[in-house]
């Protein structure tokens, strides 16, 4: 899929309009053959024009020029590759399209943004556990060809081949040769908690996140430090899987709001869990916050949406997209990077899903 940049989002792939509400057809990619003859010069001249050579006068580079614009054509990225060794184009590899890849996206977007540069985004439709690897297969079709470097979102590995520069954004497996921009997992759970410990909360269940990555081990591990450091003992009735998933979650926080002695609070592992947390609690009755805390991980826009809005452990995701995409150019341009393993500082937002434990609990 390629997609064109822009500050706050993306615009998919053009079309022409269907007729009469039908699936819209493909556009005909407009040649140079036709954009000489539309503008009345030969092949040689707008080629010529497209890569500022000389011999054109300034008003035949107006005119053809012109008309490039009027007929949208545009240089093939291959055709550019073979002919300059560089397409001026990075992409950006996710594993899906959900909230957190979209936030990263648009880091990458104010990163190139003025730069020259174009963004391809390939996503490996979903089910990354199912297809451990995804990104060495896609950087071989794209690299070289289509970009000149890629950034991988939460790749399942580190140990890429590339025939170009490649960043990863928070990786499976933690720091390794490959460079990389991640967030301060473990500084932000205990954030997190310690907040709910202070509202009074001794009860606290935790849906985790994906047990093979490494961000959300640091979760759990932060949850469970916190405890720890408050002289609680960590109750394992109260930790329940939640995968990253909502549908995970939501039978995770049934089965914690189900128990004989119920958590007071709910730690999750991302926002998408903790809203389906909050889901939950609605459908039981409880209400969040007087009889149930909940505090989240990301804050992706979304948690602000939440009924109630949620309080949550933000990750500056949309600045790792922006430092990893900075990095990239750096090492395209064949710039040394100064520190190539990046960890950037978490902090809690408060809003209205947390309170004071309830009296009596």
């Amino acid at each position: 899929m390629t997609l064109g940049s822009s500050r706050d989002g993306f615009v998919g792939p053009r079309f022409l309009p269907g007729p009469d509400g039908a699936a819209p057809a493909p556009r005909r990619r407009v040649t140079m053959q036709q954009v000489a003859a539309e503008a009345g010069v030969s092949v040689s001249t707008v080629s010529k024009v497209i890569n500022g050579r000389y011999g054109v006068s300034a008003e035949t580079v107006d005119h053809v020029t012109g008309v490039i614009n009027r007929l949208g054509y545009e240089v093939s990225l291959v055709a550019r590759s073979l002919r300059n060794h560089r397409t001026n184009v990075v992409g950006v590899l996710v594993a899906d399209f959900e909230p957190f890849s979209t936030e990263v996206l648009k880091g990458v977007a104010d990163a190139i943004h003025g730069s020259g540069y174009e963004l391809v985004a390939y996503s490996a439709g979903g089910h990354v556990e199912e297809h451990v690897g995804w990104e060495r297969r896609y950087l071989t079709r794209l690299m070289g060809t289509l970009i000149d470097g890629a950034v991988l979102v939460t790749p399942t590995v580190t140990d890429v081949d590339a025939d170009g520069p490649v960043v990863a954004v928070d990786p499976h497996t933690g720091p390794s040769g490959l460079p990389a921009v991640a967030a301060d997992n473990l500084q932000g759970a205990r954030l997190g908690v310690e907040h709910l410990l202070e509202l009074g909360h001794t009860r606290i269940g935790m849906v985790t996140g994906r047990p093979d990555l490494l961000s959300a081990q640091q979760r759990e591990q932060g949850y469970r430090e916190a405890l720890v450091a408050a002289g609680l003992r960590v109750d394992e009735d109260l930790v329940r899987p939640g995968g990253f998933e909502p549908d995970l979650a939501r039978v995770a926080a049934r089965e914690l709001l189900a128990l004989p002695d119920p958590p007071t609070a709910v730690f999750a592992a991302n926002d998408l869990t903790a809203l389906a947390t909050l889901e939950v609690a609605r459908d039981l009755g409880i209400d969040v916050p007087g009889q149930l805390s909940v505090v989240g991980f990301d804050n992706i826009p979304e948690s602000a949406m939440g009924d109630p809005p949620l309080t949550t452990v933000r990750q500056p995701i949309r600045q790792m997209g922006q430092q990893a995409t900075a990095m990239l150019l750096q090492l395209i341009s064949g710039a040394a990077v100064a520190d190539p393993h990046v960890t950037l500082s978490t902090s809690l937002v408060r809003r209205s899903s947390t309170a004071s434990r309830p009296h009596g609990c």
